[in-house]
């Protein structure tokens, strides 16, 4: 199996992850109050996902997660497309990301190619009723499986590095995807959970079962946690690195609290300087680390500025 992650995190290096996607098309204007989501804009407005991907390889990151996260078949269906349509819009995320990274190369010359990992979201993004935060949807492994099964295929046949399995709620959707990962050798994944506090998951699951069942997956290079409020990751970190030998991820949320009745973020109530967390988060075993939503570009900065010793940047 190749594994890039782990030739680029030789000697201790850190590799910096993008950050929101969907929300920072959100601060660009992008209307997303639908169930696709940052999938609506693959059909609505490619250009503008190519932009953000260039803005976070300005901003520092050594990798791009591509825009597949809330591209379900079913949810391309129900908007009237056929399946051979939704196959080309899992492929043109990569190729968007792809064109992102060669403009980024020309741009500044760079030597190290930065790395494509295929975002395969959680059955409850497919939902849209914020179950990927509860893990609470009661489908069982076999149809988890069978559900994943279409976009895994075409996105391991991709020219992406490997597979990003983020925002994964329950164990129930972790085994699933575990078990389908060996149909699609010699693929690498990461595997990223979202937790609730510092001990569990989103469904109220053992954290440390999580990091057990990542460890026994051959095809699995890295494990950690991702749309989690920055202050679960340290602990998540530590109780993570005792349970396992691969390299840890983490790329939190802002920590903002929603106000429902206004629909809005509480302006205030999350992180505003990612640095000092991140060389935390370094200490604390991390070697990819990034942000999630409502994270920015700039957030992004602040990371690779605080950890260019750690990246071998001067």
């Amino acid at each position: 199996m190749k594994n890039l992650l782990g030739d680029r995190l030789a000697g201790g290096r850190v590799l910096i992850l993008d950050g929101g996607l969907a929300t920072e098309l959100e601060r660009r204007g992008a209307d997303l109050s639908d169930a696709l989501w940052s999938a609506r804009w693959l059909v609505d407005d490619p250009e503008q996902i190519i932009a953000v991907h260039l803005d976070y390889l300005r901003a520092g990151a050594d990798v791009l997660i591509t825009a597949s996260y809330q591209a379900s078949l079913e949810g391309f269906q129900r908007r009237g497309l056929q399946a051979e349509q939704v196959f080309s819009l899992w492929q043109l995320s990569v190729e968007l990301a792809l064109d992102a990274v060669a403009h980024f190369q020309r741009e500044v010359q760079a030597v190290q190619r930065p790395l494509v990992a295929a975002s395969i979201g959680p059955y409850g993004a497919f939902l849209a009723d914020g179950s990927e935060y509860r893990g609470d949807y009661g489908v069982r492994c076999a149809e988890l499986a069978a559900w994943h099964r279409p976009r895994m295929q075409v996105l391991a046949g991709t020219a992406a590095d490997l597979l990003a399995c983020e925002t994964i709620p329950c164990l129930e959707e972790a085994r699933a995807l575990t078990q389908l990962l060996p149909e699609f050798a010699p693929m690498a994944a990461w595997l990223s959970f979202s937790c609730r506090d510092g001990e569990r998951l989103a469904s109220g699951e053992a954290w440390a079962e999580a990091v057990q069942l990542a460890e026994a997956c051959p095809q699995v290079v890295a494990v950690g946690v991702n749309c989690t409020a920055p202050r679960y990751v340290e602990p998540l970190l530590e109780a993570a690195a005792a349970r396992t030998s691969k390299p840890l991820l983490c790329y939190p949320n802002s920590g903002e609290q929603w106000d429902a009745d206004r629909r809005c973020w509480l302006e205030g109530t999350g992180l505003t300087d990612f640095a000092e967390p991140a060389r935390r988060w370094y200490a604390a075993g991390a070697r990819l680390i990034g942000g999630c939503c409502r994270t920015t570009p700039a957030d992004i900065t602040a990371i690779a500025r605080s950890l260019a010793g750690e990246r071998g940047v001067v």
